[in-house]
């Protein structure tokens, strides 16, 4: 029988164990994470098992983000993406987010996502 793994891990590179040898170790250090290496995935994820106890989140998941330099639009969606999507998703089914942290390396992308996950869980 396959454990059901209740942390959901956003990276398209590391591990839980690399995220951050240092910072918040006891959660990295936990069995059961379930690695979504992009969107679709953690989408799929969540849809197929419900939401898990724990989300930590990077933002950028693909090495080339821009269609062009300098453009704002991104090629491939991100953690940030994922957090809107997280936040629709907890709207339309009545559900409270779930624990969640944000180990990105990017600060701009780690802000945004923490913005807008905490306005949605003091709402």
């Amino acid at each position: 029988m396959e454990l059901t793994k209740r942390l959901l891990f956003l990276d398209d590179i590391r591990y839980p164990k690399n995220a951050y040898p240092y910072t918040k170790q006891e959660i990295f250090q936990k069995e059961g994470w379930y690695i979504a290496r992009n969107y679709q995935a953690f989408v799929d994820r969540i849809l197929e098992k419900g939401l898990p106890e724990m989300i930590s989140f990077d933002h950028d998941l693909a090495d080339e983000h821009y269609l062009e330099p300098n453009s704002r639009e991104y090629v491939e969606k991100t953690g940030y993406d994922c957090a809107k999507w997280l936040v629709e998703y907890c709207m339309d089914h009545c559900l409270d987010l779930p624990e969640y942290y944000c180990h990105s390396m990017n600060p701009v992308g780690k802000q945004n996502i923490e913005s807008l996950l905490n306005n949605f869980k003091k709402q």
